[in-house]
């Protein structure tokens, strides 16, 4: 069993009278990425400055590796990497002038710099970077280098605060692939409100809206939270509207084609047996039926409605 890196527990943070946060609690393993979802301005960033030492709460406790930040926060911050939105470069430097800068601020022993510097790097696939200015290299190219920082000193824990805002989808692409593979061998954080970002790259999800969980789950959870009331089905010589409104659960008909149907139910869970026994007796010629998924937007209006789900 993988042992915790992070936990925090009754976390909460007040900026003068109002509550950023209030009495959130999540742990993560050893590896793999815990998703820190919520729209801007849900506590997301109060949360990981709170972890990563940068703030200190007003209540609760952030524990890495069973060190309290709070109380001992030189020795918990040895074991984390941080990224935070705006990456921290120097963009008059080089790649490797600045990855020796921060190997420097990460008190890695001198002798042990230069292969440091080349194992981020070669992680980040920026090796044939090394003497390009920072300023000269893409928005991607720049974010890998802010990944490699926060890696120098071989974290237990890597906290990355919405680490493909501003990327095009191509850039989007290999920085996710990039988070993979460094989550293969240690914990990874990973803030944003983008949906499809937690789907695509996390195996846990915190949801926070309004600075309190609302969801705490895995992912496949997070995704089937909604039950579908739609199926798709495409037939040879469908029924007109009225007929398909005539079957005893069906709410709407919505034609995409000729040949394809979107039809909205109620709660009927024989539904698509139903359509398979009419489409034969009635000769419409079915050619295929499929529930329809909620989509992850929805899945996000609905919790951001209700407080304090949580299934861990």
């Amino acid at each position: 069993m993988k042992e915790s890196i992070a936990k925090v527990q009754n976390l909460s943070h007040r900026y003068s009278k109002d509550w950023a946060i209030k009495d959130i609690n999540f742990e993560i393993k050893s590896r793999g990425i815990l998703g820190l979802l919520g729209s801007n301005g849900a506590g997301k960033s109060t949360t990981m400055n709170i972890l990563c030492g940068v703030i200190n709460q007003t209540e609760g406790f952030a524990l890495i590796d069973g060190i309290d930040i709070r109380k001992k926060p030189v020795e918990a911050k040895k074991l984390i990497g941080f990224l935070p939105q705006k990456a921290p470069l120097h963009f008059e430097l080089t790649v490797d002038e600045y990855l020796i800068h921060c190997a420097h601020l990460r008190s890695i022993p001198s002798k042990e710099i230069k292969s440091a510097v080349a194992v981020a790097k070669e992680k980040c696939g920026i090796t044939h970077f090394s003497k390009r200015v920072l300023k000269n290299l893409s928005g991607g190219y720049q974010q890998r280098v802010g990944i490699a920082q926060a890696i120098i000193h071989n974290p237990k824990l890597v906290v990355l605060d919405e680490p493909t805002n501003g990327l095009d989808p191509n850039q989007i692409t290999e920085v996710r692939r990039l988070i993979k593979n460094i989550a293969e061998d240690r914990a990874v954080i990973l803030s944003t409100h983008i949906l499809s970002e937690v789907q695509a790259t996390c195996d846990t999800i915190v949801m926070i809206e309004h600075g309190e969980t609302v969801f705490q789950d895995s992912m496949e959870a997070f995704n089937n939270y909604i039950k579908p009331n739609t199926v798709l089905v495409s037939m040879e010589t469908p029924p007109n509207k009225e007929e398909f409104l005539n079957i005893d659960g069906i709410t709407n008909v919505e034609y995409i084609t000729k040949n394809n149907i979107r039809l909205t139910f109620s709660e009927r869970p024989e539904i698509t047996k139903t359509i398979i026994q009419l489409s034969l007796e009635k000769a419409w010629g079915l050619l295929e039926i499929q529930l329809e998924k909620s989509s992850l937007d929805a899945i996000f209006a609905q919790l951001s409605k209700k407080k304090n789900y949580t299934n861990a």
